[in-house]
């Protein structure tokens, strides 16, 4: 982990580290691909829950994939 400059503590959440980066970028695809597939089929089959709850719970994932995702491109973490 790196020094902090300002006062000399150590970040957990260093941006600039690659295991940040390469974790970020690890959970976005996991929210975009596998949240509304995977997670959608668990839901409806191994849970029996309502087909409502369902396409709501993998639309909030997907749609919180792709705002991290523009996260990640505004802070030119990935390019």
């Amino acid at each position: 982990m790196n020094r902090n400059a300002e006062d000399g503590s150590m970040s957990l959440f260093d941006m600039d580290s690659k295991f940040m980066k390469i974790l970020l970028v690890l959970t976005t695809v996991f929210l975009i691909f596998v949240g509304p597939t995977y997670v959608s089929y668990v839901l409806a089959k191994v849970l029996n829950l309502n087909y409502f709850i369902v396409v709501i719970t993998g639309s909030v994932l997907f749609l919180s994939g792709l705002f991290l995702m523009y996260f990640l491109i505004k802070n030119k973490i990935i390019s």
